[in-house]
């Protein structure tokens, strides 16, 4: 028998989740969405899963809530940078990827991806009545993901 997750607590997911990660904190979030930004968010959720996987040297992604929103770190592996979603609440069908603003992600993702739609230099906007952009989405997840990798230089060999 599986113990019951407490609200909000972290959960870690090597190979991405199930549809329901039994974090009653997180659903919670998603379930106060309207119904298309609900089910937009969830398809990235699963996106950004799907990404952890497939990058290496990623490992198991936590989820947990940051600032109310629902985030995703590589806290077995330290590999990145914290990815945050959430709908955009001042306006009814737009949804976005946060990243700590204090990196140069977003700055990087506007050289690679000049169509995408930003908020300053926190967050890739996303339109839920529009088609999920999951190419670039997960080649920008990927970077974020593995930002601290990039960061860490190689030990010199003498």
């Amino acid at each position: 028998m599986k113990k019951p997750t407490k609200k909000g607590a972290a959960k870690s997911v090597a190979n991405g989740p199930a549809p329901n990660l039994g974090n009653a904190a997180v659903d919670a979030v998603f379930d106060t969405c309207p119904k298309l930004v609900r089910t937009r968010l969830l398809a990235l959720r699963r996106l950004i899963f799907d990404t952890a996987k497939a990058t290496k040297g990623v490992g198991a992604l936590q989820e947990t809530l940051k600032w109310g929103q629902p985030s995703y770190f590589t806290a077995e592996t330290n590999s990145g940078s914290t990815v945050r979603i959430d709908r955009v609440k001042a306006s009814g069908n737009q949804y976005a990827v946060y990243f700590h603003c204090q990196t140069n992600l977003v700055e990087t993702f506007r050289e690679l991806y000049p169509e995408l739609r930003y908020s300053g230099n926190r967050a890739i906007l996303l339109d839920a009545k529009e088609k999920l952009p999951e190419a670039e989405l997960r080649h920008c997840v990927a970077l974020a993901l593995t930002y601290h990798l990039r960061k860490r230089k190689p030990a010199r060999v003498r």
